[in-house]
């Protein structure tokens, strides 16, 4: 009776050890951008997203005086799928990026802007005002700007953004943070670029991460974090781990009771 005391409790305690251990991690590879010997030196600027087609974006036209400006911004018949801009932006013109990369403008018709910069296209425009309006001011916004975190994370799920200034970061925070059992050395980042689709690999432990061409997003990025090989042996071997510890359960229990 006592061996199988022994022996019931063991598989109790060992029952236990592997729910331990499946949930340890070490804090190398928990903590994220430590420290290396990697120079630091992020540019924004050498990474902005460029505009591409099937975009949607907000263009209005400004001048000194508001009148000459109307037949440019017609209202919007597009509501703004952020419920959190004020319903002013929701009223102002869109267009969306054709398949050719035009935009259709009111009295300037087609304009390429496929391929520019926000800033680009802002200049574009306005060299191309010049013709109607004195000195004409051009307020471009992705509407769309949309990224997308799954995997291993607290909130999966499509964020629609309005700025463009977005970061790997920025993006994880949206979904809550990764869990514990996402792999934050191997983060897969999926880009669309000319309609063809590659893969990226970032490891956020690593400082230097931050210069990487991929840490700014792009618009339709999409993040996803896979889990560890504790939380992937879980999945194969959850069931045998229930099972077990159901065992040591009634086996601990049944001894319980035989040995009052």
């Amino acid at each position: 009776m006592r061996l199988f005391l022994k022996y019931g409790i063991s598989l109790g305690l060992f029952a236990t050890f592997l729910m331990i251990l499946s949930s340890c991690g070490s804090r190398r590879r928990m903590v994220y951008l430590q420290q290396d010997s990697s120079q630091i030196n992020t540019l924004y600027e050498q990474y902005v997203p460029k505009i591409q087609n099937n975009d949607i974006l907000t263009i209005v036209v400004t001048a000194a005086d508001p009148k000459v400006t109307a037949p440019f911004n017609p209202v919007s018949s597009m509501m703004s799928n952020n419920m959190s801009q004020s319903v002013d932006m929701a009223l102002r013109p869109t267009y969306t990026v054709d398949g050719q990369g035009d935009v259709t403008l009111p009295m300037l018709g087609k304009v390429h802007v496929a391929g520019l910069t926000r800033v680009e296209a802002i200049e574009k425009l306005r060299i191309e005002l010049n013709q109607y309006i004195k000195d004409p001011g051009v307020n471009i916004n992705f509407n769309n700007f949309r990224v997308s975190v799954l995997g291993e994370v607290t909130r999966p799920g499509s964020f629609i953004l309005p700025t463009e200034r977005v970061t790997v970061l920025d993006a994880l925070g949206l979904a809550g943070d990764m869990t514990i059992r996402g792999v934050r050395e191997n983060v897969m980042l999926i880009r669309e670029v000319d309609g063809k689709k590659t893969m990226h690999r970032l490891d956020l432990t690593q400082q230097n991460t931050l210069n990487s061409p991929y840490y700014y997003l792009a618009q339709n990025d999409v993040i996803y974090v896979e889990p560890n090989k504790a939380q992937i042996n879980n999945s194969k071997l959850g069931a045998n781990t229930n099972i077990i510890i159901s065992i040591a359960s009634l086996l601990i229990t049944v001894i319980s009771v035989l040995t009052r």
